[in-house]
């Protein structure tokens, strides 16, 4: 899978339009500066060279060096991470727990008025895009209201406690991340509740009185498997969305990065991030279908 990502990854920033040595070196350079440049980079050689040589590199824990930066992709990558990580990771915590909360919520209350207004809202929310949903919570809640920073991790003058600094600056950024999964989530929770609710264990299981909220408890296990693939795929939908985001909150982490990379056609910079990116969505979908087997007992891995 990562060789595949990675070979698709290397053919389609070449074929994009713009040349690094062009952006690197200016327009008034003479041909032989550029040709000098080519050779620094290794640029002058041919295509399946250049990718055979970054992926056997790449699998030895050497990712190049920035076209633009002169640093090793890998170090940049790494002072990036720690942010991508806060951020991603508290938009995925908050729409996974919140989607399921809200799904089981829907199901127990279905066809109304609560029941309707969710579906409109989680509607409304999966067809925002998160860049126009970023802006607008700026607006709202920075512009007009003032609760929250509107662009940045830290304040300029700094905090007293630190994490509480940057606590404040991830709320807005983390809410526009989570929205899409958030809404997604909710809604394939409750059809699953519903399916789940309308068995025959659980009227059995009410017919002897079980309290209720044992039964949605059974009925909630059950319904976890296509919700646990939602989650896993909503991974990859978070890391895409995180340049979006990261953009418009100007939040110091990969998809900022990997934004200036891909401006400045810095090819290095560009597949180590993809590289990178692709490695934690394998590990995701990894863990997503060990996580079958501890819902459902009736899934083994042998």
């Amino acid at each position: 899978m990562l060789l595949a990502v990675a070979a698709l990854t290397f053919l389609l920033i070449h074929l994009a339009p713009g040349d690094p040595v062009y952006l690197l070196g200016g327009e008034g350079g003479t041909s032989e500066y550029y040709a000098a440049l080519r050779q620094e980079f290794g640029l002058d050689r041919p295509l399946g060279e250049q990718f055979l040589r970054f992926f056997w590199q790449a699998a030895h824990g050497d990712l190049g060096r920035s076209l633009h930066q002169r640093q090793p992709v890998l170090a940049l990558i790494l002072q990036r991470v720690p942010a991508t990580l806060l951020l991603a990771g508290t938009a995925f915590a908050a729409s996974s727990v919140l989607g399921l909360l809200l799904g089981i919520w829907a199901a127990s209350r279905a066809h109304e008025v609560p029941d309707r207004v969710l579906l409109m809202l989680t509607a409304l929310g999966s067809a925002v895009p998160v860049f126009w949903s970023g802006l607008l919570l700026v607006v709202v809640f920075s512009l007009w209201l003032g609760w929250f920073p509107a662009q940045g991790m830290t304040s300029p003058r700094g905090h007293p406690a630190g994490w509480v600094d940057v606590l404040h600056h991830l709320v807005l950024p983390a809410a526009a991340l989570a929205l899409q999964p958030l809404a997604g989530l909710s809604r394939l929770m409750r059809v699953g509740m519903l399916e789940a609710l309308s068995e025959p264990y659980v009227i059995t299981a009410r017919a002897k009185g079980l309290p209720p909220y044992r039964v949605t408890v059974h009925a909630a296990r059950n319904a976890l498997l296509p919700v646990i693939t939602m989650i896993g795929t909503s991974a990859g939908a978070l890391i895409t969305g995180a340049v979006l985001t990261e953009t418009v909150f100007a939040w110091p982490g990969m998809g900022r990065l990997a934004l200036d990379a891909t401006l400045t056609r810095d090819y290095p910079l560009i597949m180590g991030i993809v590289l990178v990116g692709s490695v934690g969505v394998v590990i995701v979908n990894l863990v997503t279908d060990l996580l079958y087997g501890v819902v459902d007992p009736r899934i083994t891995y042998g």
